[in-house]
């Protein structure tokens, strides 16, 4: 095999690994957020136990890349793509540990009725694992008008932040035993808010990839 076809299966390894993460994390974002509506301490531990399968992803995606800066000096798009993916990788891996921070939110639920039906943490998580979707598909296809997309997805995802937050706090002063789980219902909201966050940096990732300059998409 020659040099660049070596390098050239290189990059492909690492653009196929970055499409499992993604998939894992939207995977692990549905679980825990369904374990959290039927407050399914099981299907939450599964998120939880599954959770190391992506670190390994992410040290796969280091360990070849840094081997091909290392072997190959890439230049240019070749090395803002592996430099892209590092970011990628890293905000991926932040994701899934949302994901099991929404799961462990379950388990301190456990023998616990709702104090109030899950509407809008449901709508909030539909939105994030939308802009999950997207900024894989948007670094897939170098696709910097999806990437840019993340910005206006992610002012829904604050706006609903502080809708929640509002609503919780009135639950709270309503009555002090709602404190305990409006206080976990929150974190998870907050949890759900960096993760349309992370969404964004990916987006931002995309854009450097292809136009070798960096946005602030996270305003």
């Amino acid at each position: 095999m020659s040099v660049r076809k070596e390098f050239d299966h290189g990059l492909e390894n690492l653009h196929q690994w970055i499409v499992e993460m993604g998939n894992f994390v939207e995977n692990a974002l549905a679980e825990s957020v369904a374990a959290l509506k039927d407050v399914d301490t099981k299907r939450a531990e599964a998120v939880i136990a599954a959770d190391h399968q992506l670190n390994k992803m992410e040290e796969k995606i280091m360990d070849l890349g840094a081997r091909l800066i290392a072997t190959q000096q890439p230049v240019a798009k070749d090395l803002r793509r592996i430099l892209s993916s590092f970011r990628i990788a890293s905000d991926l891996e932040r994701m899934g540990d949302l994901a099991v921070d929404i799961a462990k939110t379950v388990l301190r639920l456990e023998g616990q009725p709702l104090i109030k039906p899950l509407i809008d943490l449901p709508r909030m998580a539909e939105i994030v694992a939308t802009m999950t979707y997207e900024s894989i598909q948007s670094f897939i296809n170098e696709n910097v008008d999806l990437a840019y997309k993340m910005a206006k997805d992610d002012d829904q995802v604050d706006a609903l932040y502080g809708q929640i937050t509002r609503e919780l706090t009135m639950l709270m002063m309503e009555n002090p035993r709602n404190i305990a789980q409006a206080s976990l219902l929150s974190f998870v909201s907050r949890h759900l808010e960096r993760f349309g966050d992370h969404a964004t940096n990916i987006g931002e990732s995309v854009v450097y990839l292809v136009t070798s300059e960096r946005p602030d998409l996270n305003q």
